[in-house]
């Protein structure tokens, strides 16, 4: 929700500006500079990007606009199922996990929580701990640092779409004065026409360069 407030109180602002300064809206219209400054964003990103990063950041664009599923309750339940895996644990010893950790969809324990269940990050994180400390021969030292290893990992992975779209972002400046530069081309063969022609594609150009900046 906050996106979407967010998104229109920016172009708001910056209509709300122009209009005062009494400029056209229609100058701003300039789908051929979109066309090319979104679509060398667009094919650069399925150039420097391997399949399933493309499919994190098509994700990620939908998860934006959806109410995050890390809720207050879905804390609380994990912490749930965290403390009734240590109370077997204490009770039955780390092996009577194992069964939990093999098939998690038939665990008694993770069966009463669907939220923990559906989540595979958190869900294969904590079975791959299970078996390291229930396999045996793995000292607790060793043991906490593979945890902080499978964090990190996880970490890194969920970061490669936002660096992903961060390295375009970076671009867009530059593709908007190549937007502007193809407008200034335009703009050279129409010397010798009426003035009010050449003042719109001097226009049409810089707002090139505009949409460049701002998308970025």
């Amino acid at each position: 929700m906050f996106v979407i407030i967010g998104i229109a109180v920016v172009f708001g602002a910056i209509l709300a500006g122009y209009l005062m300064e009494h400029g056209s809206i229609r100058v701003l219209l300039q789908p051929a500079e979109l066309i090319i400054i979104g679509g060398a964003a667009i094919g650069t990103i399925l150039i420097g990007n391997p399949v399933y990063i493309l499919t994190k950041i098509a994700s990620g664009f939908v998860d934006v606009f959806r109410r995050s599923k890390y809720s207050k309750q879905h804390y609380l339940e994990t912490l749930k199922t965290l403390c009734e895996l240590f109370s077997r644990a204490r009770k039955e010893g780390l092996m009577a996990l194992e069964t939990d950790s093999d098939d998690p969809e038939q665990s008694p324990v993770f069966s009463k929580y669907p939220k923990f269940l559906k989540d595979p990050q958190v869900l294969h994180f904590v079975c791959d701990t299970i078996r390291m400390a229930a396999g045996g021969g793995v000292e607790p030292f060793d043991v906490d640092q593979m945890m902080e290893l499978d964090m990190d990992v996880q970490h890194h992975g969920a970061g490669q779409p936002v660096a992903a779209l961060s390295t375009v972002a970076d671009s867009l400046p530059g593709l908007g004065i190549v937007a502007a530069v193809l407008g200034v081309v335009i703009t050279m063969g129409a010397l010798g026409g009426p003035p009010e022609e050449i003042g719109r594609k001097v226009a049409s150009a810089l707002v090139g360069t505009f949409l460049g900046i701002l998308l970025c």
